[in-house]
C-alpha cells in the first residue's frame, strides 16, 4: 500500500530535518512558492500563503541557523509615534543599534498585524536581526512566522499580560501609581481624580491599581466618578479633566493623578479654561517624565519611567536571543521614581 504522502512528511521529521521540498509537498505547491512565503516575499496569493503557513506551523518548521541569513537590522515596531514617548524609546534602542553596527527600522503597527499582512510580510523580506514591538499586540500567527524564522521578538509594555514565551520589557508601573498616589495623599488630598488610559493596556491597569492601593492603605473610599477613561493624548484630556473639574467645588478634586504627561498637560489645559490655577487650586501629577514636563508652566511633578533605558534594555535583549542566548528572566521591569516639581502642594482648607 502506497504511504499517504502527509505521513510521508511527518515520516521525515524524526530522521532527517523538514525541508521545504516537504512542507511544498504537504501544501500542494512547489518549492519556490514555499521558499517565496518564508522570505516574506508578496508575489504569492493570499490563500496559498495561508495554507503553507499553516504547514510550517502544523510541522514545526525553522531554518537552520547556517542558513536563516539576516541582514544588520533592528526592527522597531510601534503603534503611534505621535509623541515624545516613542522618541525616547528610540533613542535607547539607537544607542543600542550604533554599538553593534546595526540600522534601525521603524515600522508603524496602527493598521493591526491580526488585520493587514503588509507589515509582518515587509519583516520577513528584511529578516532583521530582531524585532521589538512596543506597546501593541501580535497575533498567535504573527508571532509563529517569526519564530520559525529564528527571528526573534521582544516586546515593550504589552497590552495584555506578558507571554511566558515572549520576553517584554517594561517599567514598575503599579509602584509608580502608588508612588504618585501617596505623595498627593501626604499633601493633605482626599479627593484624588485620575485620568486613566485604555483599560486594555497593562502599563494603564497597573499605574490605576496602584492608585487604588495608596487609597485604600490610607483608608480613603475611591471614588468612581473620580475615574475618568480615556487614550493617552491631550485632547481626550482636556475632555476628561472637563468633567472631573467643571462641577461644584464640594464635589470637584483638588487633585490629579494623570497615568500619562501629555494627559497631564491637558489637565492643565482644562483648568486654565476653568480658570483654575495648578497648584493652588489643583496639583497635578503625570506619569513618564517627557522632556516636556520640566518646562510646562508651573513644571510638572511626574513619575520618572525610564524610557531611553526601556529601549536600550529591549535591543539588548533581543540580540541575546539573535546570538542564540536564553535569558533566564523574560519579564524585565525598570523602576520608575517620583520626581516632585511645582505642580503639587499641600491642599486648601
Amino acid at each position: 500500500m502506497a504511504q499517504d504522502p502527509i505521513d510521508q512528511v511527518r515520516d521525515a521529521s524524526p530522521a532527517t530535518p523538514l525541508t521545504i521540498a516537504h512542507i511544498a509537498r504537504r501544501a500542494g505547491v512547489s518549492a519556490p512558492t514555499v521558499s517565496k512565503v518564508i522570505n516574506g516575499r508578496t508575489d504569492v496569493s493570499p490563500q496559498t500563503r495561508r495554507r503553507v503557513e499553516a504547514v510550517i506551523r502544523e510541522q514545526g518548521y525553522r531554518p537552520s541557523r547556517r542558513g536563516a541569513r539576516t541582514a544588520p537590522l533592528l526592527e522597531l515596531a510601534f503603534h503611534e509615534f505621535e509623541s515624545e514617548w516613542a522618541g525616547e524609546i528610540i533613542k535607547g534602542a539607537q544607542k543600542v543599534a550604533t554599538q553593534h553596527d546595526l540600522g534601525l527600522v521603524l515600522s508603524d503597527l496602527r493598521a493591526s498585524p491580526t488585520q493587514d499582512r503588509g507589515w509582518i510580510e515587509t519583516v520577513l523580506a528584511r529578516r532583521p536581526s530582531g524585532v521589538i514591538v512596543v506597546l501593541s499586540a501580535l497575533s498567535d500567527e504573527v508571532r509563529e512566522q517569526l519564530r520559525t524564522r529564528r527571528i526573534p521578538l521582544v516586546v515593550i509594555d504589552p497590552t495584555g499580560e506578558p507571554l511566558h514565551d515572549t520576553p517584554s520589557v517594561g517599567a514598575t508601573n503599579w509602584s509608580g501609581g502608588l508612588a504618585a498616589t501617596r505623595h498627593l495623599l501626604e499633601l493633605g488630598h482626599r479627593r484624588i481624580g485620575v485620568i486613566a488610559g485604555p483599560e486594555s493596556l497593562l502599563c494603564s491597569r497597573a499605574r490605576l491599581d496602584g492608585y487604588r492601593a495608596a487609597m485604600d492603605a490610607a483608608g480613603v473610599a475611591v471614588d468612581p466618578a473620580l475615574i475618568r477613561y480615556g487614550n493617552f493624548y491631550v485632547d481626550v484630556a482636556i475632555r476628561e479633566g472637563h468633567a472631573l473639574l467643571d462641577r461644584d467645588p464640594s464635589t470637584r478634586p483638588t487633585a490629579i493623578f494623570a497615568l500619562n504627561d501629555l494627559q497631564a498637560l491637558g489637565v492643565y489645559l482644562a483648568a486654565r479654561d476653568l480658570r483654575l490655577h495648578v497648584p493652588d487650586d489643583l496639583s497635578v501629577v503625570g506619569f513618564d517624565d517627557l522632556p516636556t514636563a520640566r518646562w510646562a508652566n508651573p513644571p510638572l511633578t511626574t513619575i520618572r519611567q525610564p524610557l531611553v533605558q526601556m529601549g536600550v534594555t529591549a535591543a539588548r535583549l533581543v540580540l541575546r536571543l539573535a546570538a542564540g542566548e536564553h535569558p533566564t528572566e523574560t519579564r524585565l521591569e525598570l523602576a520608575t521614581e517620583l520626581v516632585a516639581r511645582a505642580s503639587t502642594a499641600p491642599v486648601r482648607r
